[in-house]
């Protein structure tokens, strides 16, 4: 029973066939999310991709998305304003209308961790913290093989957490000071352009830098994309330091696309989450997703094949 894995997130949405056993078939498609556009637009757009590579064999429709998703309805049940309206979006069932499969939902942070447990690297783990790093903040803890969701699906958004690096800074949630308004991939750009707009000549400069990539490319004759690359790896360093104090899991695997920001992102997140832990805690088992593009996508897939089954 071949389907389709959609991945919906803030800055992309991403798609591939899967097999009945729930691997990639094919290459990965994506296009840019249209944000800003709104809910239907993003559905639209989900929708037609899904269309791009749908075969006349496939059966279901797993798929990962932003936001909380309710996990009796598949809905999306609260959402920051990263896509305009898209709390409350009925997003299995217009995704199931619009394409004619079977569809699940889950988090796109839950799906993260699905994918790494089944096909990552530290797959024999027993326990596993999951850090995805988008345009947001996510993840999961993962222990026996079961992701921990939370009574209302709300488990895992570890972005809202409050870090000291974020103290005073706005979150797209609403709050303040969470790592996410700084450890992000939206918060870094955020920082960057505002920290740039209080240099005089600098204003029109950093609005035309448009993703971190490009951050990270300036960062060897840029100080302040190299300043705010470093403050986001300790934003999320810190969280993940303190998330192992409470949960002791036995390995951190951290992805996403602001993962790959290179050695000055990851130093500054390693040494944070060591400074963060409990003095007497052995040292953390970090590691880096080898191929957190597809992870969310896999764990789609693994969610849809999972409640197939009797």
């Amino acid at each position: 029973m071949s389907g389709v894995a959609l991945d919906i997130g803030g800055t992309k949405i991403a798609v591939s066939r899967v097999s009945d056993d729930g691997a990639l078939l094919g290459e990965v498609r994506s296009v840019p999310t249209p944000a800003r556009s709104g809910a239907r637009a993003v559905l639209r757009a989900a929708a037609n991709l899904v269309g791009e590579v749908q075969s006349r064999g496939d059966r279901f429709l797993g798929v990962s998305s932003a936001g909380v998703v309710d996990p009796k309805t598949g809905a999306i049940a609260a959402a920051t304003d990263t896509i305009p309206g898209w709390a409350g979006t009925d997003l299995r069932g217009r995704l199931a209308d619009l394409t004619g499969l079977d569809t699940s939902v889950i988090n796109d942070g839950h799906a993260f961790a699905l994918g790494e447990h089944a096909w990552g690297e530290a797959r024999s783990a027993q326990s596993m913290l999951v850090v995805a790093v988008g345009t947001g903040v996510g993840g999961a803890f993962v222990a026996d093989g079961r992701v921990l969701i939370g009574a209302t699906g709300r488990a895992g958004h570890l972005g809202h957490l409050p870090v000291p690096e974020a103290q005073g800074i706005g979150c797209t949630c609403g709050a303040s000071g969470h790592a996410e308004a700084v450890g992000g991939g939206a918060g870094i750009l955020a920082a960057y352009r505002r920290r740039r707009a209080e240099q005089p000549s600098g204003s029109a400069d950093g609005s035309k830098i448009d993703s971190v990539g490009e951050l990270v490319r300036r960062a060897s004759r840029d100080d302040l994309a190299r300043e705010v690359i470093d403050l986001g790896g300790r934003a999320v360093g810190t969280l993940i330091g303190g998330l192992a104090n409470a949960l002791d899991p036995e390995v951190v695997v951290v992805g996403g696309g602001v993962a790959q920001s290179g050695d000055t992102w990851w130093a500054a997140l390693t040494s944070a989450a060591r400074v963060a832990q409990m003095a007497a805690a052995p040292e953390l088992t970090l590691t880096r997703s080898r191929a957190s593009g597809e992870m969310a996508l896999l764990g789609a897939a693994r969610h849809a094949l999972e409640g197939a089954r009797p």
